[in-house]
């Protein structure tokens, strides 16, 4: 069992609802999913990356990726409609927390000269996107293995209304946001 979904269901639920002045328990924002991107613009050309994105994204998440496909052809970027060019995972339920934790307390403070994440990727209704440049936070990554460097986005949905309740739920849970 995850120590941050207790703590959500135990701690969290009960300080939303009184600095929010909620009427029901049903108001108080939750986490709904996390999606993890990685856009592999080469793989039109080599295949091959994209499969170590998908595996290097395995590993991380735990969870097999789909393939991302483009929606329309851009000629300028040489693409065309229905090439592959990303990976993405959704994790939700236990996954997710776990995820997070492990995001929280052993990626992040891997980070060279972390200072915190903005406070400013939130994105008007309670959902926050964070920018990773590199795959080597991860702790499960092996420095030997890996293809070529990836940053990644990982975008915490959440069922808040305002930016307000999303950062406040967010940084319940632990996330280091930048004073």
């Amino acid at each position: 069992m995850s120590t941050l979904k207790d703590m959500y269901n135990n701690e969290i639920k009960k300080n939303l609802m009184e600095k929010f002045n909620y009427k029901s328990i049903m108001q108080v924002p939750k986490l709904e999913k996390i999606v993890i991107n990685i856009g592999v613009g080469d793989a039109s050309h080599d295949s091959k990356l994209l499969e170590a994105a998908a595996k290097d994204l395995e590993v991380i998440a735990g969870q097999k990726p789909i393939v991302t496909k483009a929606k329309k052809s851009i000629a300028g970027f040489k693409l065309r409609e229905g090439q592959p060019i990303g990976v993405k995972v959704t994790l939700r339920g236990e996954n997710m927390y776990n995820f997070m934790e492990k995001l929280i307390k052993v990626s992040l403070p891997r980070v060279r000269d972390f200072r915190g994440i903005s406070t400013r990727s939130f994105d008007g209704f309670g959902n926050y996107t964070l920018g990773i440049k590199e795959q080597l936070i991860f702790p499960e990554i092996d420095f030997d293995n890996i293809v070529k460097l990836r940053g990644m986005d990982i975008v915490f949905v959440t069922t808040a209304k305002t930016n307000e309740e999303a950062l406040e739920l967010l940084s319940a849970f632990g996330m280091p946001f930048r004073k």
